[in-house]
């Protein structure tokens, strides 16, 4: 199976490539918001997983202005690999959380600089007031505008375990009125999630299906991790026998081999046209407390390749509205 190079999915490294003819690389970026589920709208905690950084601990100095941002991450790759291309990507917090006023000039700022090819935008699914939207789709006539929703999964319960924040028809709402704008929609999952019935193999299915459905154009599998400062880790050292409750659900993260095959099913059962932005993630080192195995990124995804490569795995193999070569009909309905 060959459709994307020398990859058996339809990676976001392929389609970069397609689109712009090079390798194109992205700069994490702070653009200094917050989020409704941290200041009191939403809730005080946060995700029950997510840093203090708002998971943009990779991300640029939010007191630097964002051509700053931009500059200080372009060094930081030149340093390892010439590039000219890049996508803007704010990635820390809420990125959309904020004044309309403020979020025009900081997108603006991004996607006017020359190197940039696609301006990305990390986001929950209530924080997409029509004022933004409109914005947004206007930017998407000057370049490409992404919007990552982090759904996480398809499951209410487990939603509200880990303390998301919204309803599952909030993201089937952002996600429609997003597509009527034509921006692309990027959905951020995570395997491996704690809660009450616990994200089992058979619960990322349905979330992959679930995502089949709907009118998005990527995804990123994200594994869990456990970072310190987290109320995810106080649940961990808890269930691992450190102040152990019976009554709290029991909770260990994947092992590697365990999330290897875990992914490999779920490339399998995804549309061939869904564009894949994320396989794994490495956790900032000085906060990883658990798995400590996904430190090891390159070793990771060589083990994925070489694994379904073994096996003849590919993205779609068994995705209901497939052809026999994995690809598309024709024609595909859209619920977008």
């Amino acid at each position: 199976m060959n459709l994307w190079g020398d990859k058996p999915y339809h990676s976001l490294d392929w389609e970069l490539k397609k689109r712009f003819g090079q390798k194109v690389y992205r700069l994490a970026l702070n653009g200094g918001t917050t989020c409704p589920n941290r200041d009191g709208t939403v809730g005080t905690g946060g995700c029950i997983f997510c840093s203090e950084g708002g998971s943009g601990d990779f991300a640029g100095r939010a007191a630097l202005s964002v051509p700053r941002q931009m500059e200080e991450q372009k060094k930081l790759l030149s340093s390892k690999r010439p590039a000219s291309l890049y996508i803007a990507y704010f990635q820390a917090y809420t990125a959309t959380y904020a004044p309309v006023d403020y979020l025009r000039k900081i997108f603006t700022q991004a996607i006017e600089q020359p190197e940039t090819a696609v301006l990305s935008v990390a986001t929950r699914p209530d924080c997409l007031p029509e004022e933004c939207l409109d914005l947004l789709a206007e930017l998407n006539q000057i370049k490409p505008v992404w919007v990552e929703l982090g759904l996480q999964t398809m499951h209410e319960d487990t939603a509200r375990f880990i303390r998301r924040g919204y309803d599952l028809s909030v993201f089937e709402q952002a996600v429609s009125a997003l597509r009527s704008r034509q921006l692309e929609v990027i959905v951020h999952t995570i395997l491996g999630l704690p809660g009450e019935c616990g994200e089992n193999k058979k619960r990322v299915f349905e979330t992959m299906e679930y995502l089949n459905r709907q009118d998005v154009q990527g995804i990123k599998l994200q594994l869990l991790h456990v970072l310190k400062n987290t109320d995810l880790a106080r649940y961990y050292f808890q269930t691992k026998g450190m102040e152990r409750s019976s009554s709290l659900p029991a909770f260990a993260p994947l092992d590697m081999d365990e999330y290897i095959d875990l992914v490999i099913e779920c490339l399998e059962m995804l549309r061939p046209d869904m564009v894949i932005h994320r396989l794994t993630g490495d956790g900032p080192k000085d906060l990883l407390i658990a798995p400590e195995w996904s430190s090891r990124k390159r070793t990771v995804l060589n083990t994925l390749h070489h694994r379904m490569k073994e096996c003849g795995a590919y993205q779609g193999r068994r995705y209901a509205g497939a052809n026999g070569d994995g690809s598309l009909p024709a024609r595909r309905e859209s619920n977008g």
